[in-house]
């Protein structure tokens, strides 16, 4: 990962969200809601992964954690964002899910070739996750993983991912009230208000 240590953990999240966008248009709107809907029922049934072992769903979900890391302050893994990763692999991003297996096995097999004990990226301890990930930051594998878990963590928590509305706490949104609520369209309110008898 680049180490910008002017920048805040607040400002990472706040870019990171606004850069997300870009990204969101490759996938439909529709899409997207069936992925984090979908999210958010195997995270309230505590289900089995739909498509994702048990070990490779690990390195995910450890590449997430380092990505948007627990400090003082909740990260990817308390927003469940790996429930977003294996509901996406397994509808709208099905035919990517053989890609990124592919790219998660190549991305563990680097991690003996540059000199760790360890074979998986779940087993590397912390410092050692984050200087191997430093040496990845560029590859189209970790673009995808980092991407996913933007989305995961910001998604409204009603349909999967930022659980209890995290994320928009760490940054400050005042979006409880919901998406298409005041102050969202509140102009299409006092239109409707204005117009209601005529």
């Amino acid at each position: 990962m680049k180490n910008h240590s002017g920048v805040s953990r607040r400002q990472f999240l706040q870019t990171a969200g606004s850069l997300s966008g870009a990204a969101y248009l490759r996938l439909t709107g529709p899409a997207f809601i069936a992925i984090v809907e979908s999210a958010c029922s195997a995270k309230q049934q505590a289900s089995t992964y739909q498509v994702l072992g048990q070990v490779e769903a690990a390195d995910f979900a450890a590449i997430a954690a380092r990505i948007i890391p627990t400090t003082d302050t909740p990260g990817a893994t308390e927003a469940g964002v790996i429930h977003f990763f294996d509901n996406a692999f397994a509808a709208e991003m099905s035919d990517q899910l053989e890609a990124a297996r592919e790219g998660l096995a190549g991305f563990n097999a680097a991690i003996t070739d540059t000199g760790f004990a360890a074979q998986r990226f779940s087993d590397l301890g912390e410092a050692d996750q984050d200087a191997f990930l430093r040496k990845q930051d560029t590859s189209d594998f970790f673009n995808l993983v980092w991407i996913m878990t933007i989305f995961g963590f910001f998604a409204m928590s009603k349909y999967g991912g930022n659980k209890d509305n995290l994320s928009w706490d760490l940054i400050g949104f005042e979006g409880h009230h919901g998406g298409w609520q005041y102050p969202f369209g509140y102009y299409d309110a006092e239109y409707m208000e204005k117009n209601r008898d005529g």
